[in-house]
Formats: C-alpha cells, sequence, structure tokens
C-alpha cells in the first residue's frame, strides 16, 4: 500500500522529468563535449521559468524523488561499469598522478572553500567533480553530504565550463608542449574533468596525430580515475555519520532526546550497493554485453536525475551566487593540470 500511494503522488513528476530527459539524452548524444546531463539542467531551469506555479505543484513530490531516489538508483547501477581488478591492472602506471591530482584538487577546493567562505556543500561536490569523474562524481557525492539541488547544479555547472575549455585547448596545449602519444593519454584522463570531455579531447589529438591510438589509453586512466569514487565517497558517509552522532550527543545534553541519531536515516546505503556491483562485475567477470546496457541505464537515470535538479533551481540565484564556485573551478581545473604534467616529468614520461 505504501508504494502504490507512493507511486500516485510521483508518477507525474517522474513522466515529466522523463519528459525533458529524453531531448536532452538525444542531444548529448550529438554535442557529447556538453552532455546529456548538462542539457538536461539547461532545459529544466528554462522550463521552471515559464511553467506557472499551479501546475508545479502537482509534479513537486515526484521531481524530488527523481532528484533523488533516481540519482541514487544510477550511482548503484554505475557500479557495474567498474571492473576494479581489470582498471587496476590496466591503469596501474597511471596512479601516482592520479593520486596526486586528486589529492591537489581536494586540498585547492578546501582551502579555497575557507578563504572565500564558500559553501562547504558547494566546495566539495566541485572538489570530487573536478577531480575524480565530473557529473558522476558529484552524482554520487551529492546524496552523501545531503547536496540541494541548486549547490548540485551550480557544481555541474562549473564542471561543465572547464570541461569544454578542455576538450577545445588541451589537444593543441599537449602538441605545443611536446607530449608523447602517452603522455597526453595520461594528461587527457588525468587532467579532463568528465569522461565524454576526456574522450573529445583524445579523440582530438588522434586526429591531430594519425595512428597515435590515444583514445583507449585516456579512456582507462580516467575510469581508473573512477574509482576514486569509492573511497572518497565512504570517507564523506562516515564523516556525515560521524557528525550526525555529535550533533545526537549535543541535543541530548540540551534537553533533546537522546534517541534521535538513526544510522538507517543518515548513512547512504545506496554506496554499498555501488560498491557491491562494482565487486560483482569484478568476481564474476560480467561481459561487456551485460554491463554496457546497464551503464546506459544508469547515464540516463541520471541525466532525468539533472532534469529534476534543473527545474528545482532557481536560475536568477545561480547565476547572482556563481563567480566563486568557478573561481574555485579554474583554480582546481588548472592546478591539476599543472600537477599532472608535472608528475609527468618527475616520473620521466615527458
Amino acid at each position: 500500500m505504501e508504494l502504490i500511494k507512493e507511486f500516485r503522488g510521483t508518477w507525474k513528476g517522474v513522466l515529466f522529468a522523463l519528459a525533458i530527459a529524453v531531448p536532452a539524452w538525444l542531444l548529448g548524444k550529438q554535442f557529447e563535449v556538453i552532455g546529456g546531463p548538462v542539457f538536461a539542467i539547461l532545459i529544466g531551469m528554462a522550463l521552471a521559468l515559464v511553467v506557472p506555479a499551479e501546475k508545479c505543484a502537482p509534479l513537486a513530490a515526484g521531481v524530488t524523488f527523481t532528484s533523488k531516489k533516481i540519482l541514487q538508483y544510477a550511482v548503484v547501477l554505475l557500479g557495474f561499469g567498474l571492473n576494479l581488478a581489470q582498471i587496476a591492472q590496466v591503469g596501474m602506471t597511471s596512479l601516482p598522478i592520479i593520486v596526486s591530482t586528486i589529492a591537489t584538487s581536494l586540498v585547492v577546493s578546501f582551502v579555497l572553500c575557507r578563504a572565500l567562505n564558500i559553501p562547504g556543500k558547494i566546495s566539495t561536490l566541485v572538489g570530487v567533480g573536478s577531480s575524480i569523474c565530473g557529473g558522476s562524481a558529484i552524482a554520487a557525492t551529492a546524496p552523501v553530504i545531503d547536496a540541494d539541488d541548486e549547490e548540485i547544479a551550480q557544481a555541474i555547472s562549473v564542471i561543465f565550463l572547464f570541461n569544454v575549455i578542455a576538450a577545445l585547448v588541451f589537444p593543441t596545449l599537449g602538441s605545443v608542449l611536446g607530449l608523447t602519444d602517452e603522455g597526453f593519454g595520461l594528461f587527457a584522463g588525468t587532467a579532463v574533468n568528465d569522461t565524454s570531455s576526456v574522450t573529445a579531447a583524445a579523440a582530438a589529438w588522434d586526429g591531430m596525430h594519425p595512428g597515435a591510438g590515444t583514445l583507449d589509453a585516456a579512456t582507462i586512466v580516467k575510469l581508473t580515475r573512477t574509482l576514486a569514487i569509492i573511497p572518497i565517497t565512504l570517507a564523506l558517509a562516515f564523516w556525515q555519520v560521524r557528525k550526525a552522532k555529535r550533533a545526537a550527543a549535543a541535543g541530548s545534553g540540551n534537553g533533546v532526546a537522546a534517541g534521535s541519531f538513526d544510522l538507517k536515516k543518515i548513512f547512504p546505503f545506496f554506496i554499498i550497493f555501488f560498491v557491491l556491483a562494482s565487486v560483482a562485475t569484478t568476481v564474476f567477470a560480467l561481459p561487456a554485453s551485460v554491463t554496457a546496457p546497464i551503464k546506459e541505464l544508469s547515464k540516463f537515470f541520471i541525466v532525468m536525475a539533472m532534469a529534476a535538479i534543473g527545474f528545482n533551481t532557481n536560475i536568477v540565484k545561480l547565476v547572482r551566487t556563481g563567480g566563486k564556485p568557478i573561481l574555485m573551478g579554474l583554480v582546481c581545473w588548472v592546478a591539476i593540470a599543472c600537477v599532472s604534467l608535472g608528475m609527468q616529468h618527475v616520473l620521466g614520461i615527458w
């Protein structure tokens, strides 16, 4: 009965998000450097400006369900795209560079969060989005830290901006710097935020250097980088649990009920299912014929969730408050690129 009641309250909003997601998905396929999630957010925000308030009310529950629950389902399905053993084996040579760039981005975002007084959740999302895998990392992290839709939209917008710049600029920059094919594969895989933009940059390099074969190498490096979602989200989850315990303890000392802490409500168990999906893919060596459709469904669910997030976002407020997050994204992006190139030089690759 609970399930039926929930369906009755949410189906209109879910269907609305689906209607936005389909054209956004198709546009993303045509313009991969931008991607379906960005189109979905933009369409959602545009519709939020024109749909009358009285028509928004019946959609609210379903739109919220899509932006929260469907996003979590997308992350779980994302796990089926990670064969941990295969990625670790092939991408092991890039590990020192990956660890260095991730650490750099997280440190930079933390420092700028304090220095510029940027909200902590936006800083976290921009930091993990820049350092790990763009939209997928933001999708995985947002429910863990309980980020709201506007914070998610802000972070996605920042990541998108530097994705496009990287895809357009990095191939020429790599040629000017005299990078080898291997070096550019590592550079693209570690210094470009989102998988679609990594493939766009690597494909452009291959076009400029026939026979380079950089696309496969850059993609593997990027997938290796994606593995960092697991420790980062788990660490954030335990941090959230610890913070909630402290808040509950402080509340009980102030006359609030001591039992107000509930692990089931605080801990993001969908991350455990994400890890289990990755382990299942690895242990049972699931073939691409099985995992590929699941990965595509995961990506489509992310587009649906972003459509809902866009519809729940105040675009005027987003533009007004966007300066500092963009500056943070820029500094993270430049720092990651410099560290990636510097580590290659230290390791004798470039």
